[in-house]
């Protein structure tokens, strides 16, 4: 979540020089190409069954195509702490998708701390007079991201015990590169060659590829194995606190109170919602200090 929530901040800075388009379609480049270099370098690559190979279609059209066209347009046309606190609604729409989908049951503690967290969010994007502090098209495509993670959770849950993550994610991008050359060459390429690429472009495209591309999906996919897709998506709450302190910190944003009261009550959100776990976490370490 720290490193979703820091690609905020790292898009803004490339946006100034390439389309959304070429960016993602560069993010998927580099991290699809390392990630084959590095598998095959240490004979960890698996080889993909027939059957599954509709699902690692299904699985790259939700995310990268369909995620990162919401997200990267949508963040074109609002801030990067109102965008990343859009995506951070995922886990209020988890459950129920994940119960009508898959079947699989979320506790109380849960909806409480979903129901907690989506307050925090309010107090973050909405305004004193109730209006919305970012452009309303913008909203929509990061909403359309958003809907695109959730699937991409259900269909990964699949085959998330059968392959690697490594595995998962370098096939899952290699395939959305070739979703997205088309698109790329028709309307992006000829602005593309035409940018003179500076240091702080290469390093910002990088700190994208390497930690939000490869990273942060496989630290996902191993926790979205061992929690669920409810539980686990319930920490998407913590990527606009971490959006927000980076873009005060590296872009001047500015940090106002209702932001700082927002991230509060998030955080006290995921707490609720993972007490269950918490407890019986606490209960054990003090039956082993006994």
């Amino acid at each position: 979540m720290l490193f979703w929530g820091l690609s905020f901040v790292w898009f803004k800075i490339v946006i100034k020089y390439y389309e959304p388009i070429t960016i993602i379609f560069l993010r998927l480049v580099i991290s699809g190409t390392l990630l084959l270099l590095f598998l095959f370098i240490t004979g960890k690559f698996e080889r993909i069954r027939r059957k599954d190979i509709k699902w690692f279609l299904a699985l790259a059209f939700t995310q990268p195509l369909c995620y990162f066209m919401g997200e990267s347009f949508g963040l074109k046309q609002v801030s990067p702490t109102i965008a990343s606190v859009i995506i951070s609604t995922i886990p209020v729409f988890s459950p129920l998708v994940a119960y009508y989908t898959i079947r699989e049951k979320f506790s109380g503690y849960s909806l409480a701390g979903i129901l907690v967290s989506f307050a925090g969010v309010l107090i973050m994007i909405v305004r004193k007079d109730l209006t919305l502090n970012a452009a309303p098209a913008g909203i929509a495509l990061l909403f359309f991201a958003v809907f695109s993670a959730l699937f991409y959770a259900i269909i990964i849950r699949k085959f998330s015990y059968s392959y690697a993550p490594l595995t998962i994610i370098t096939i899952q991008n290699l395939i959305g590169m070739f979703y997205f050359l088309p698109l790329f060459m028709l309307t992006d390429f000829s602005h593309f060659i035409s940018v003179n690429p500076t240091f702080e472009l290469i390093s910002a495209l990088l700190q994208l590829t390497v930690f939000a591309s490869i990273f942060a999906f496989m630290l996902y996919i191993s926790v979205l194995r061992e929690f669920g897709v409810i539980r686990a998506n319930v920490f998407t709450n913590l990527i606009p606190i971490f959006t927000a302190i980076a873009s005060w910190i590296i872009l001047g944003e500015l940090l106002t109170i209702a932001k700082v009261a927002g991230m509060i009550i998030v955080i006290f959100g995921v707490i609720v919602s993972q007490w269950k776990d918490l407890r019986r976490i606490f209960s054990n370490a003090e039956s082993t200090a006994k």
